[in-house]
This record gives C-alpha cells, sequence and structure tokens, in this order.
C-alpha cells in the first residue's frame, strides 16, 4: 500500500475518533526509562542515584515491625517491606526471617500518579515520608515504577517450588544464548558479590525467581 493511502486511512480513522484511545494511551505511557529507574529505587535507591549519601540507622517504619532482625541500610529498601513479588505479608515475604507484615504494592496500579507519589511522601503516614532523602524526579519515577511497572507474578511461578508453573525448556535455552555469552550457560560466570558471599544470576534464579525477574527486566 502508498504511503499516501496509509495516511488517507490514518486520518480517517482519527477524524472519525476511532483512534483517539488509541492516542490517548500513548500520550499517557509513561518513558519506559522512568519506570526502569524506578525499578532500579525499589532495589537499593541510595545507589540508583548518583550523589546520594546511605541512610543513616534503621528506616522509621522499621520500629512497627519486630519480626524481621534485619538492621541499617537493608531496612531502607522497598523491597524489604513489600517483596520482589510486591505483595508484601500476602507473598514470598508472608513468612520466614524476611516477614515484616508490611502490605505489598500492587494497589498502586488502581491509584493515581498522584495518590502514588503522595503516599511516598508520608501522606499516608508521616514514617513513611521518603522526600528528606529523594528528590521529585526520584519520587516521581519510583512512583511511575509502583503504577505501571509491576508485574504480577503469582500466575507464572509455583510461590512453594520457586519453579514456573508453565515452562518451555527449549525455548528458553534458545532465548538465553545471548545471556550465556557472557554470564556463562549455568549463570555463574560473573560474580556480582563478593569473593567471600557470591551472587550469580542463574544461582538468584533459583533462589529468589522474583529477585531476578523484578532486575533483569529493568
Amino acid at each position: 500500500m502508498k504511503r499516501a493511502g496509509i495516511t488517507g486511512i490514518f486520518v480517517c480513522l482519527l477524524g472519525a475518533g476511532l483512534l483517539a484511545p488509541v492516542t490517548a494511551a500513548i500520550a499517557q505511557a509513561p518513558p519506559p526509562a522512568s519506570i526502569a529507574a524506578g525499578g532500579r529505587l525499589y532495589d537499593t535507591w541510595w545507589k540508583a542515584v548518583p550523589g546520594l549519601k546511605e541512610p543513616a540507622g534503621d528506616h522509621p517504619m522499621w520500629a512497627l515491625q519486630a519480626t524481621n532482625k534485619r538492621k541499617g541500610l537493608t531496612t531502607w529498601r522497598c523491597k524489604e517491606c513489600h517483596g520482589w513479588d510486591y505483595r508484601g505479608k500476602d507473598g514470598a515475604y508472608g513468612a520466614g526471617s524476611r516477614y515484616t507484615g508490611f502490605p505489598g504494592v500492587m494497589a498502586a496500579q488502581a491509584k493515581s500518579l498522584d495518590e502514588v507519589k503522595g503516599s511516598l511522601k508520608g501522606a499516608a503516614n508521616p514514617k513513611h515520608d521518603f522526600s528528606s532523602v529523594l528528590d521529585d524526579a526520584a519520587l516521581t519515577n519510583l512512583a511511575v515504577f509502583l503504577k505501571h511497572g509491576l508485574v504480577d507474578l503469582a500466575p507464572a511461578i509455583d510461590a512453594k517450588a520457586k519453579k514456573p508453573v508453565k515452562a518451555d525448556p527449549a525455548k528458553g535455552q534458545q532465548l538465553s544464548a545471548m545471556c550465556a555469552a557472557c554470564h556463562g550457560p549455568d549463570g555463574k560466570k560473573l560474580n556480582f558479590g563478593k569473593p567471600d558471599d557470591p551472587e550469580y544470576v542463574g544461582t538468584i534464579a533459583k533462589v529468589n525467581p522474583w529477585e531476578f525477574v523484578h532486575k533483569v527486566r529493568l
């Protein structure tokens, strides 16, 4: 089809209002870079933004729970309260040493961006105010991730077995060929941890598939 024909059809559809929902969705869609930046903030925000200092002591919200015994920097990570699966007490962190009793963040998808950003600034609970450590741009990116970047992995991952509900090993091996070039066929070629405490994508994928998916897609 000639370009003029395509353009003519597009104009006709636009004039009829049939493309309005599509164009509106495109206009409202957040930049992928903002979602990715917010996802990194959800992990370890003081490392995600150049120039930020590490927070001192425990997060103010940490005193509201007594089951997770970790202290210091870990308590400031969003994932420590809300989980890599974003479900908090109702997900993978619903039991064990990481249980805090705090809710997940999936509900953020149903809220407006301003409401999500407001919760990050302590609107619902002053102890949850991150505006003293994150600037407006960072808060916006984190809010964008919470509203637009969360993926519900419950249908895809068996929480107890920590394995895919359905999988196609042959297709997975084909897709992972590019990854294996750097990480090795077993995912243990590059160490992202310390010599005495190694961390590989291959081991994370088995031990914590939710963390693996979160980090790989961002």
